[in-house]
């Protein structure tokens, strides 16, 4: 088995290798978009399914709108046209036809022109909201609190597998409140919930704040994220949550009777979250040998493989192995038996580290004889001999311990790499020589966020929802701040 480029040698290129190596996804033959292998899509099933459990927990409802929104609908709400139109995949026409001068060719048929073009979706707001106009006319209708998980098309030229791609798997949830008050808190209850799943089912630590101006979604009054730190110290956006105002109720004349009789535009918000966290599940964690996976979102939490030569010893082997896999499964853990013998243990142990399988246990007759068996940690890489009896509640402890380590080991590594800086100068060496978050005062300008984009590719991540005030100067003009800024490197 081939190994993988270092991360210190090139770190593009030992994500790339790895999406591909672990069998989580390839290229198609479709430019920009990708084909997600057996193997990545069962972990990012884990993902939908944690996150989906709790979206109903707090309230939501799943349904499902058109992948086509027609034009004059998408250019309804013109800041989100406008934002979006650059990326947009436009259908023209409905039909195509035998060439008459090659009739071993196809083409498009010009009498079937649609009479408005259609978009793919980039983003579902104004499907959704035309729809939303015909199920709100009273304060008794609302809130409602729907999701989608779709696809949407961004035609993105510099594609990245799972990072960024111009097809992409995502949920998006639209809702539509009587008040203000109501839409802001549901705003922040969503961003709550991706924080709480990025920290406790991917271990990855996450900053909690608000995007600047410039930064917005398209369309939003306000959006708060969720920024990641990879290893390599560039920043990841990993979710957002957009408090939309009553612009897209504005746009498509979505109007309710409120409790004192009067007609007022519906308060709208959106959030969302993508395949892009399976770019950061493995980017926040993974080393040279592969995946390093969190229990929690592993398809495969336990490996057993079995170390025999002949059917009679790996019978006995397989006796054991099935009442351990029982009392595992027990405890809702998910657990393979590997028999294959296709393969050498050796060769099964670098592939289960590849594709970054918690726990690994090695069966033997000497192990059966000592009654022992050799735990491996994918985390640490390291090895233990524990007795049989009792395995499984050893194991169960070892995936919580092993959870919570994960979390520990990136938290810190974020934390050593962020820097207060108070110049301008000191901002762009720390920015080339170490990296990592930057806290910096900014004059709050989006003339001045441009300037520190164009000239270092450094942006502003997020304003920290937690930032205590600390009043200070800009580092460039010099002008009067309240708060530091969070500014990094960025995928």
């Amino acid at each position: 088995m081939a190994k993988l480029t270092s991360r210190n040698e090139d770190y593009s290129k030992w994500y790339n290798e790895l999406v591909v190596k672990a069998d989580l996804a390839e290229n198609s033959a479709v430019r920009g978009c990708m084909v997600i292998k057996p193997y990545g899509f069962a972990i990012w099933e884990k993902m939908r399914d944690e996150l989906d459990r709790m979206f109903k927990e707090t309230g939501h409802q799943n349904a499902y709108f058109p992948l086509f929104v027609p034009k004059k609908l998408f250019e309804a709400e013109e800041k989100n046209a406008e934002g979006f139109a650059k990326e947009c995949a436009v259908v023209t026409h409905y039909r195509l036809k035998t060439d008459p001068d090659n009739p071993q060719k196809l083409i498009v048929d010009p009498e079937a022109k649609l009479e408005e073009e259609l978009i793919v979706r980039p983003t579902s707001e104004a499907i959704i909201w035309n729809t939303y106009k015909n199920w709100i006319q009273s304060y008794r209708d609302l809130p409602i609190l729907i999701n989608q998980w779709a696809n949407v098309v961004r035609w993105e030229m510099r594609t990245r597998l799972f990072l960024r791609t111009a097809e992409f798997l995502w949920q998006e949830g639209h809702t539509a409140h009587a008040t203000k008050e109501e839409a802001i808190e549901e705003t922040e209850k969503m961003l709550e919930v991706y924080a709480t799943f990025a920290e406790k089912f991917m271990a990855m630590p996450v900053i909690k704040g608000i995007k600047s101006e410039s930064e917005r979604f398209a369309g939003a009054i306000e959006t708060y994220c969720i920024e990641a730190m990879m290893q390599d110290g560039k920043a990841l956006q990993a979710g957002t949550s957009h408090f939309l105002g009553q612009n897209f109720a504005e746009a498509f004349d979505v109007k309710f009777t409120n409790k004192e009789g009067k007609m007022e535009y519906a308060w709208a918000t959106s959030w969302g979250v993508s395949t892009r966290l399976m770019g950061a599940l493995i980017m926040a964690h993974s080393d040279d040998h592969g995946l390093v996976l969190p229990p929690t979102l592993a398809p495969i939490q336990v490996v057993m493989v079995p170390i025999f030569k002949g059917a009679e010893q790996l019978e006995q082997i397989r006796v054991v192995a099935d009442d351990i896999q029982q009392k595992l499964k027990a405890k809702g853990i998910s657990v393979k038996f590997d028999d294959d013998d296709q393969n050498k243990p050796g060769w099964k142990f670098a592939e289960y580290e590849l594709k970054g399988v918690p726990v690994r246990i090695a069966m033997g007759a000497r192990d059966l004889e000592n009654q022992t068996l050799e735990i491996a940690r994918r985390d640490t890489l390291t090895k233990e001999v524990k007795p049989i009896e009792g395995i499984e509640n050893y194991i169960e402890e070892l995936l919580a311990t092993i959870q919570t380590e994960i979390y520990t080991k990136a938290l810190n590594f974020r934390n050593t790499n962020i820097t207060k800086v108070d110049t301008y100068e000191e901002f762009k060496q720390i920015l080339e020589e170490k990296g990592g978050f930057i806290f910096a005062h900014w004059d709050g300008t989006p003339e001045e966020e441009e300037q520190i984009k164009a000239e270092t590719k450094a942006t502003i991540r997020c304003i920290p929802l937690d930032a205590a005030e600390e009043n200070g100067i800009s580092m460039i003009s010099g002008k009067p701040s309240a708060r530091r800024v969070i500014f990094a490197k960025a995928y």
